[in-house]
């Protein structure tokens, strides 16, 4: 660290910005790599993110004006010039709106133009998509021809005739840096408001709770950078020391090799992964590795066990939200207790929670069900432009999770679904986590979702997605009563349908929307009548 400034930790919570670590990590561990990728073999130490950094910045606000307030879209891959762009933007106060590479036209519209777009940072593979959807917002491919006005590397080269640098001291830690795009698993994706302070206090909470990380960690992220978790990855490698190993992407098959060849302490996953992870076939090196905690969230009911059996590192629950970062965490003295009940952890500090009854909005006693929401400091500023949404969610500081919870006596967190996946049936409100917790034990099922389909009787009946290589017909006979033994008889799902695999968002969780919106299939079976046919249509 330079002369004279403290350790991240001696900061002061609320005052650091992202180019502000940017700054300190190049002066305090120039020589130490801050970014290694992982298929490109790119490697950047802290002195050269820093220069990258600056030379974007340089470019981007000659060339497009990009300044304090401006906004420009990301829609790349795990390239290196996704978080030296992102770090441009911040370092000239500007607004950076991460987009999924993978969106087609109408979802690409939905995201650029809810917003003043200032410029639009893509490959050319997206060039014709993105001008079709924002013909006016200037488009710079990182791939683009060097005859291009607006390609990259010509970006780059006017940081060789650099103004003034004004524009880097304006960065504060309460402005906003991020229109952070929601992943859309349970409704229409909406941009969070994320602040400097909401990146680096994440930092600070994995440094103090958890898994305390420090400069001896090596990190790794195989979620796309568009998603929040690579970025909060990054933001604790600057503020930490700590070495980043950044995949293209999950690969279930070569994960664990590429764990183990980089030396990695710490990983964070989230939603199906571990359970693609136990469908490859065994390595018997897999448990030579140097993993001390591995952060999941949700990870597969009835398979924690399984993963640290196999794996030899140890997994541990985290609970947070692009609206809120990091609420709940496992603390490595409760790892035992956790897995003996299924808790997900405590309250991380900067954090509130209080659990309300979903129909009187009064807080539940302690060990009952009830929404969670949580309140604290450095969170999301709320969505961008949607003050329906902005009303339904925040309310006094406090966000409505739309999850439900409970918290016994010793403050332990207790997930129990989302309150969007209660199926009303007959009268009974049924927890879908719940039946998909149970199908998920079963050996020949690697993955299940439950949603509610419309009955003109019971008012919605269950219908059962389930992803195995087992025949359904014989799968169905056994999974049904396997259901049976531990599910109340109206929680048994009338609907039944088994396929190669479900939907997905970009952060890996299973996409209900998509399944409500393709309800019309021949293959389905129906438990109460005993044939196979078509089912009626999906709730909204």
């Amino acid at each position: 660290m330079a002369p004279g400034a403290p350790g991240f930790l001696d900061t002061s919570a609320g005052t650091l910005t992202l180019p502000a670590l940017v700054d300190r990590a190049a002066n305090a561990w120039p020589e130490d790599v801050a970014m290694q990728f992982d298929v490109s073999g790119t490697v950047l130490t802290f002195a050269d993110l820093a220069i990258k950094v600056r030379a974007a910045a340089c470019g981007l606000e000659q060339a497009l004006g990009v300044g304090r307030g401006s906004h420009v879209a990301l829609m790349l891959g795990n390239v290196p010039e996704f978080p030296i762009a992102w770090l441009a933007i911040a370092t000239l106060g500007g607004v950076a709106v991460p987009v999924n590479a993978h969106l087609r036209q109408s979802d690409l519209e939905a995201v650029l133009t809810r917003t003043e777009l200032r410029a639009v940072v893509t490959e050319e593979t997206h060039r014709e998509a993105v001008a079709a959807v924002s013909p006016a917002v200037p488009v710079v491919t990182i791939d683009g021809s060097e005859i291009d006005a607006l390609s990259w590397p010509s970006i780059l080269d006017l940081a060789a005739f650099p103004r003034p640098d004004h524009a880097r001291a304006t960065a504060r830690p309460e402005d906003v840096v991020n229109v952070q795009f929601t992943s859309g698993s349970t409704g229409q994706s909406k941009g969070c408001v994320l602040t400097h302070a909401y990146w680096v206090e994440i930092a600070r909470t994995m440094a103090t709770s958890g898994p305390r990380l420090t400069r001896d960690d090596v990190l790794l992220t195989a979620q796309p950078f568009y998603y929040m978790d690579p970025m909060w990855n990054l933001a604790t490698a600057l503020a930490l020391g700590c070495r980043l190993v950044v995949a293209d992407r999950f690969h279930p098959r070569t994960f664990w090799r590429m764990v183990r060849r980089h030396r990695v302490t710490y990983f964070y996953c989230l939603g199906v992964m571990p359970a693609m992870l136990l469908l490859t076939d065994e390595d018997l090196q897999e448990r030579d590795n140097d993993v001390r905690y591995i952060s999941c969230s949700a990870i597969p009911a009835g398979r924690h066990e399984a993963l640290e059996s196999r794996y030899g590192a140890p997994w541990y629950e985290l609970y947070g939200s692009t609206e809120t970062g990091i609420d709940i965490m496992v603390k490595p003295e409760d790892h035992n207790r956790a897995v003996a009940t299924g808790s997900i952890g405590t309250v991380v500090p900067g954090r509130e929670l209080r659990i309300l009854d979903p129909d009187t909005r009064k807080t539940v006693q302690r060990g009952q069900r009830g929404v969670l929401h949580v309140r604290g400091t450095f969170m999301s500023e709320g969505y961008l432009s949607d003050s329906d949404a902005n009303m339904n969610a925040f309310s006094a500081g406090w966000y409505a999770t739309g999850d439900l919870g409970s918290q016994d006596e010793d403050g332990f967190v207790f997930f129990h679904g989302r309150i969007k996946d209660i199926i009303r049936r007959s009268g009974e409100n049924v927890s879908a986590a719940q039946i998909e917790e149970v199908l998920n034990v079963h050996p020949d099922v690697d993955l299940s979702a439950c949603i509610a389909v419309v009955d003109d009787i019971r008012g919605e009946e269950i219908k059962a997605y389930v992803v195995s290589s087992r025949a359904p017909a014989e799968l169905l006979n056994d999974l049904i009563e396997h259901a049976t033994q531990h599910l109340a008889y109206f929680k048994i799902p009338r609907y039944w349908e088994v396929r190669d695999q479900l939907p997905l968002t970009p952060s890996a969780k299973v996409s209900k929307p998509t399944l409500r919106a393709e309800i019309d299939h021949s293959t389905s079976f129906d438990h109460q009548t005993g044939k196979w046919g078509r089912t009626p249509p999906a709730t909204s």
